[in-house]
């Protein structure tokens, strides 16, 4: 099949919840690099980012991380929270100047009460985001490099802060980090394969960055081994715009 749009399929709260939320919940402004929490200290409730970017990474060692999500506009994180006596899994970080709102405990309970059919939504985002974190997880034991760039690139793809107007991805100095923590893979293997993508005219170098295609392009020249190993990823036909896994 030829892939001609890559479809984002990211689920998100729709405005009407977090209209709904943010009568219950705390709005606050983070700026950008502000850590919001730090793996270890004590949870409570969970947020849900009304604009910009956190990013939630666990410290591998000196100058290394891996990020097992990227919450934006719509998402929620911390739902560590949620749990009695919970302790957050991750350091959460804003990216960019980033609005969230927070429910704590009690007033989680309290939306739950009052506002059932908004809160269900609210349990049914956390739990689609526990589903891709456990999507992750069979990619870090199962794919290569190489396809879990692929894949992580189209997902960087989803969110419309990395994009520039034509749907490439400029990778500078912060973004090629990102991605590497992203991948879990060391910055010389995402190198290696980068370099693949400029050899086969999927990216190209500008200066010190990288220029990645849009994702539509980039999975519908991708090397066959990357589509035999179900990268979990959904594309669709322009002309029928059904959706089918690539």
């Amino acid at each position: 099949m030829e892939v001609e749009i890559f479809r984002d399929v990211t689920p998100r709260l729709p405005e009407p919840v977090l209209e709904a939320i943010a009568v219950y919940a705390a709005k606050a402004t983070w700026p950008a690099g502000f850590t919001v929490y730090q793996r270890g200290a004590s949870a409570d409730g969970v947020f849900v980012v009304l604009r910009g970017r956190v990013v939630l990474r666990s410290r591998v060692k000196a100058g290394r991380g891996f990020v097992p999500a990227v919450a934006t506009a719509g998402e929620t994180f911390g739902a560590e929270g949620l749990a009695p006596n919970g302790r957050y899994a991750t350091d959460a970080r804003a990216d960019e100047e980033t609005e969230t709102l927070h429910l704590s405990g009690p007033r989680m309970r309290a939306f739950l009460r009052e506002q059932p059919q908004h809160a269900i939504q609210l349990v049914g985002q956390v739990m689609a985001q526990h589903a891709a974190l456990l999507e992750k997880l069979r990619e870090l034991a199962t794919l290569s490099v190489e396809q879990r760039l692929v894949a992580a690139l189209a997902r960087m793809a989803q969110h419309h802060g990395f994009l520039e107007s034509d749907g490439r991805i400029t990778l500078d100095a912060a973004r090629y980090r990102l991605l590497c923590e992203m991948v879990g893979a060391t910055r010389e293997s995402v190198s290696l394969v980068l370099n693949r993508l400029v050899g086969e005219g999927l990216a190209e170098r500008q200066g010190t960055a990288f220029v990645v295609a849009p994702a539509g392009t980039l999975l519908e020249r991708a090397a066959p081994a990357w589509r035999d190993a179900e990268v979990g990823l959904l594309v669709a036909t322009e002309s029928s715009g059904r959706q089918a896994e690539a």
